[in-house]
């Protein structure tokens, strides 16, 4: 079942948010006894609360909040809050209503109610000032919830974990700063469940874009003159920007997905040294990956000459080689043939089968498809035996008739120097004991002399009760890391990879295309990106791949899984861009959608738009 939060979506009709509350009620009762749901009984995002819910333990039949003290009413939020939820109060006076902030960790800081029965329940329910409606506390509600998925979320009646809540409704919209973009806090609209509307959502929305905007007029000076720079800079590129000072930092798109939180730290410690020096500063940096950047720093002068309110980074990814000299990094040298790889999990697997060969061990390659464990193998023998003779047998072939007999070729009556056997958990009942005899008589037939054999099977498998009399005969187990792992090793695959897919070098990938493959799940791990370039290669035949030539899903980080027409609409949206050259406005017009609905959909699908 699903936990990732849903996409963000313009507030739906009252009838689409108003949930059958009689099923709704069944669905939750099977929930807490951990009976099966299904994900069409309840919404999605409410189906992700509960179970992270009760990842938290949180109790479901009775309010058990930490009180932290009293709160804090001398803050920016709560100063440009003030005014809008008083002129919301007047217009809702009488209404049974109740307008709650929160700061960003669910802590309630004011409370007002329209209603005086409401608010006696409200303060049953301790959804008053100094106690946490943190979803890790009460599970899910409008003000937890909405924080912990960082979007408007509603909630009514047996939608809520606990039972306490269950015949409240309440919409809670997260605040962002307007200038820095980080969270601080919630604004939550409750009322009774049987009072809810599908307006409920929308005025919360609405009061939460009245404090942002408020928020903004609070803003001090040097805030807005740092952010007038930093939009400015946005302006004139696409790449990496970052503004920062001692209080807030900013990113664009580019900077979150490109740089990890690392080497956003780094990129900043070398900015934030620059501006005490008082100067300008043009770096190259050296990256957490080992990739490197070229930084340009400067600095925003305020409204007197010798006032520095932050500074301004424009980040630009070098490619793998010294710009300043020209001159090649040489390629690391290959401890396996036909092998790259210089990461530590995946050296020390090298190195675990390697030494297995040499003392005759007859090993287990275990691990996800596509880790290369049959090149793993193959790697070790050219290394250790250049000249002997390696076969291959998959074990989902068993059911040939030649098949056993190839094994016992292989093994017994005209032994190779070294078998690998693919699949193992693919053999059943006959042919495993088959199998496991065949394994016994090379053991008795050759000894210490027997053909070195290795046999690949997935991880989940090991474990398998009628594999353990075969895999006696394997004294170790070795674990292929999946790519996602040792995925620095991108930076010396890629190139061997394209190597072998163009002819005399003459394609490369550019720092952004490989910094987006290095940003991707890999689920098919090597293998997966090896069909990537070749998919690639075949219409970018020489020169550098630019992240324009990547299939679209490679172009986009995505934040969480997609859904069929989601992925169908990042596509388009994708090809789109590359069709305009990456001018948004002019894409919208080809889409036939906004300007405004565009660019939500590039920040939500983590699209990286071309940079010309």
């Amino acid at each position: 079942m699903a936990t990732s939060p849903p996409a963000r979506r313009e507030a739906p009709p009252p009838s689409a948010i108003l949930p059958d509350q009689e099923g709704l009620a069944r669905t939750r009762i099977r929930f807490l006894t951990s009976e099966s749901v299904e994900p069409d009984q309840v919404r999605e995002a409410i189906l992700a609360s509960w179970w992270r819910s009760r990842h938290f333990h949180v109790p479901a039949d009775r309010i058990d909040l930490p009180y932290l003290g009293e709160v804090n009413l001398d803050t920016p939020l709560i100063h440009s809050a003030k005014l809008v939820m008083q002129r919301l109060g007047d217009q809702l006076d009488g209404q049974p209503i109740s307008m709650i902030l929160a700061d960003p960790t669910g802590t309630v800081l004011s409370q007002r109610s329209g209603d005086t029965d409401l608010h006696r329940h409200l303060e049953r329910v301790e959804l008053v000032p100094g106690f946490s409606y943190g979803e890790r506390f009460v599970g899910t509600n409008g003000i937890g919830t909405a924080l912990e998925d960082d979007q408007p979320t509603h909630v009514f009646g047996h939608e809520h974990y606990a039972e306490h809540l269950e015949n409240l409704a309440c919409a809670g919209v997260p605040i962002h700063h307007p200038i820095s973009g980080k969270l601080i806090g919630a604004i939550d609209l409750t009322c009774w469940r049987k009072d809810a509307g599908g307006l409920l959502i929308a005025l919360a929305r609405s009061t939460a874009e009245q404090i942002q905007q408020a928020l903004l007029t609070h803003s001090n000076l040097r805030e807005l003159m740092l952010f007038q720079s930093y939009l400015q800079a946005c302006r004139r590129t696409t790449g990496i920007v970052m503004a920062f000072n001692d209080d807030i930092v900013m990113m664009n798109d580019s900077a979150r997905q490109l740089l990890n939180s690392a080497d956003q730290s780094i990129l900043l410690g070398h900015a934030a040294q620059a501006l005490s020096e008082h100067r300008r500063s043009t770096a190259t940096v050296g990256l957490s990956g080992g990739g490197k950047v070229k930084m340009h720093c400067r600095r925003v002068a305020g409204q007197h000459e010798d006032d520095v309110v932050g500074g301004v980074l424009s980040v630009k990814l070098l490619a793998s080689e010294d710009e300043t000299s020209g001159v090649p990094v040489p390629m690391l040298p290959m401890f396996l043939p036909g092998l790259v790889g210089s990461a530590p999990a995946w050296l020390r697997c090298t190195h675990d089968v390697d030494a297995g060969y040499s003392r005759g061990e007859w090993l287990v390659l275990a691990g996800e498809p596509g880790t290369g464990k049959l090149s793993l193998a193959r790697g070790v023998h050219q290394r250790r035996n250049p000249t002997g003779r390696l076969h291959t047998l998959d074990a989902r072939d068993a059911a040939d008739d030649d098949w056993l007999s190839d094994l016992r070729r292989d093994l017994v009556d005209d032994p190779v120097d070294s078998l690998v056997v693919q699949h193992l958990e693919a053999l059943r009942g006959e042919q495993l004991k088959a199998f496991t005899a065949v394994l016994d008589e090379v053991r008795t037939t050759y000894g210490a002399n027997a053909p070195w054999l290795a046999v690949t099977l997935a991880p989940e498998a090991e474990t398998t009760p009628d594999l353990a009399e075969p895999l006696a005969f394997f004294p170790r187990t070795v674990t292929v890391p999946p790519l996602r792992r040792h995925v620095d090793d991108l930076t010396e695959l890629v190139p061997f990879f394209l190597a072998k897919l163009s002819r005399s070098n003459r394609l490369t990938c550019s720092p952004t295309a490989l910094h987006l493959l290095m940003r991707a799940d890999w689920p098919g791990n090597t293998a997966q990106l090896n069909q990537v370039l070749r998919k690639v290669a075949q219409h970018r035949r020489l020169g550098s791949i630019q992240p324009s030539d990547l299939p679209a899903e490679y172009q986009a980080v995505a934040k969480r899984p997609l859904k069929g027409l989601e992925s169908i609409e990042r596509d388009a949206i994708v090809r789109s861009l590359e069709e305009a050259h990456g001018n948004k406005p002019r894409a919208a017009k080809l889409l036939g959608i906004s300007r405004a609905t565009i660019y939500r959909k590039i920040h939500e699908y983590g699209i990286v738009t071309p940079d010309h």
